[in-house]
């Protein structure tokens, strides 16, 4: 288990496994590095960066004023640092695609590439307001197996997904208490999250825009309330180079061991190289 320290002093958790090509693998709003657990076995060699951001996981809790994408970015960039390593591919799903298109606006000379997860400069409302009714409350099942057969039923847009799987991902979300499970990260990131949706900027894609010139690949699940068709062809549209795939029977998010989620990671991570 390591830790690096944030300039604030925050106390973060990482994973680093491996060696060749660094992936930093930026996790969802509410996640931790375990969201990339199934599609760990299926890379080819090379360095697995995975973190937890602050507040999230094994990682500090310092305040819903701090849970930004900018200071999460800032902390990746730390992270990066803390491992002497000068630039990476960067994975992200959810909050993690919108953390990578912040630092490709920031610090594009640490980025070799980036692969979205299910996200884009715009956000769809009623994805938005999915996100809404749960970030920063416990659930009511009290058991891991409960909890599988609620996130199931509202998880929209999955078809097919073997009941172990979501067992898998109770586990991931959730720690077992005498009071029953509770969510795995500070329930003040509700507050962030809120304030956060409140004022949407009033032209997103300049934030897209400035990934131009690094290799590019989109994963977008085909019936996702998150990532809308039409914004993805309009990320198409203006990079024709993006490696695109669809996931059927998947919604926000593909787990990305998907054959359509592995194509695509496996095409970028080759044009990272």
């Amino acid at each position: 288990m390591a830790h690096f320290h944030a300039a604030d002093g925050a106390r973060l958790h990482y994973d680093d496994e491996g060696h060749g090509l660094p992936l930093l693998c930026l996790a969802g709003l509410t996640r931790t590095g375990r969201d990339f657990d199934y599609l760990a076995p299926h890379l080819p060699p090379l360095r697995l960066i995975r973190m937890d951001y602050r507040g999230r996981g094994r990682s500090d809790w310092t305040g819903a004023q701090t849970y930004t994408v900018a200071q999460e970015a800032e902390d990746a960039i730390a992270l990066l640092d803390h491992l002497r390593i000068d630039s990476a591919a960067i994975l992200g799903t959810s909050r993690g695609g919108l953390i990578g298109m912040y630092l490709a606006a920031t610090a594009k000379d640490r980025l070799r590439g980036l692969c979205l997860n299910d996200i884009g400069p715009v956000i769809e409302p009623a994805g938005l307001e999915r996100i809404r009714e749960y970030i920063g409350r416990n659930p009511s099942a009290r058991s891991f197996a409960a909890a599988a057969v609620a996130m199931e039923h509202n998880s929209p847009g999955f078809e097919n997904v073997p009941s172990e799987r979501w067992l898998e991902e109770a586990r991931h979300h959730f720690a077992l208490t005498d009071q029953g499970l509770e969510i795995n990260y500070d329930p003040s990131l509700r507050a962030a999250f809120l304030a956060a949706t409140e004022t949407p900027p009033a032209d997103p894609w300049p934030l897209f825009d400035t990934a131009e010139g690094l290799p590019l690949a989109l994963i977008r699940g085909a019936n996702s309330d998150l990532l809308s068709p039409e914004t993805a062809a309009e990320m198409q549209r203006r990079r024709p180079d993006m490696i695109f795939e669809e996931v059927p029977e998947r919604g926000h998010v593909p787990f990305l061991d998907e054959p359509e989620s592995l194509r695509a990671i496996h095409e970028f991570l080759g044009n990272c190289l």
